[in-house]
């Protein structure tokens, strides 16, 4: 006799029928790219409403991270994809440690689909999954439903340690809500294809991780202006990269450019202060050590404090009274 599996029915708007996509399976194939298109277009706006919670986590990251803490997602299905994609990609691009963000979804990379999406359902397992996690540490916490059991143990398990929890849903009142210290709620309604989260849901998650690790490295100083200073030069598309930055940064021709790096033993910023002050390499490098590695305050210093450093303000983070104003 074939054991009778638990049902779960989840009340929530990702999983409502969209009424303006009733008729999507009656269409031409442009006509259903433009249904979905359309659905598409809702989640910019969606995820820009949700920015205020947003930058709270940004805020908190940004001094977790600074005191040495690690960064933590969690997730199960497209959202723990989702985690594991933004956490592979600051390594080669803005030069972070890989244990210093870590994605952690059930099962590992040689489980089957269906042994993954199974597991979401394992409590226990995020518990288990979160027992690296410090109070040190931020961990977000990635569910559309904003129920997931497996995210749910590890958000329960990392707020016990004292860690700085996150939820990013499309669900305003999931049963994981109360539990977190900010709650990203991205209001993407119901689904083109009713519960199919790897659409509207998805593509918010993917938005809202990629303002908030790239928020998180431009307030750590890991950008010049809007130019990636920190980047890994690690093939020759990259080599070419940190070379057009420089010039750009600095207006410096490229053969000057080139000495200059190889003078900086291939160190971006430290070149990029060099050019632009005209100081030697160890004295850029020292002045951007003392400086936390931003380029505009090892600038100021060693411009004497003739030049402004625009990002002191935003380096401070705002009082309440602040905020009101």
């Amino acid at each position: 006799m074939t054991e009778e599996l638990p049902v779960v029915r989840v009340e929530s708007v990702t999983e409502a029928r969209n009424p303006r996509t009733v008729d999507i399976d009656t269409l031409p194939t442009l006509d259903i790219l433009g249904l979905l298109n359309d659905e598409d277009a809702l989640v910019a706006p969606a995820v820009r409403a949700a920015l205020p919670q947003l930058a709270e986590a940004v805020d908190a990251a940004v001094v977790r991270f600074g005191n040495g803490g690690t960064i933590h997602y969690f997730g199960a299905g497209t959202s723990g994809r989702i985690g594991v994609l933004d956490a592979a990609e600051l390594p080669p691009t803005f030069s972070v440690e890989p244990h210093r963000v870590v994605a952690h979804r059930p099962g590992g990379v040689g489980d089957d689909v269906d042994a993954l999406e199974a597991s979401e359902d394992d409590e226990e397992l995020g518990r288990r999954h979160a027992e690296a996690v410090t109070s040190e540490d931020l961990v977000i916490g990635l569910t559309a439903s904003g129920r997931t059991p497996y995210v749910r143990g590890a958000l329960e398990a990392a707020a016990a340690k004292g860690a700085y929890t996150v939820l990013v849903s499309s669900r305003p009142d999931g049963p994981i809500a109360d539990l977190v210290d900010v709650h990203v709620f991205v209001d993407t309604g119901p689904e083109a294809i009713a519960g199919s989260t790897r659409l509207k849901a998805g593509t918010a998650q993917k938005l809202v991780l990629n303002g908030f690790s790239t928020a998180l490295m431009i307030r750590l100083g890991k950008t010049y202006s809007n130019l990636m200073v920190d980047v890994r030069a690690s093939n020759s598309k990259l080599r070419g990269r940190v070379l057009r930055i420089l010039e750009e940064a600095t207006g410096a021709d490229e053969q000057t450019c080139a000495r200059v790096l190889r003078e900086s033993d291939g160190e971006l910023k430290t070149a990029l202060v060099s050019l632009l002050v005209g100081t030697d390499p160890a004295a850029s490098r020292d002045a951007l050590k003392t400086a936390d590695g931003h380029v505009r305050r090892a600038i100021a210093a060693l411009s004497d404090g003739d030049l402004q450093d625009p990002t002191a303000q935003a380096d401070r983070n705002p009082t309440r009274e602040e905020k009101g104003r």
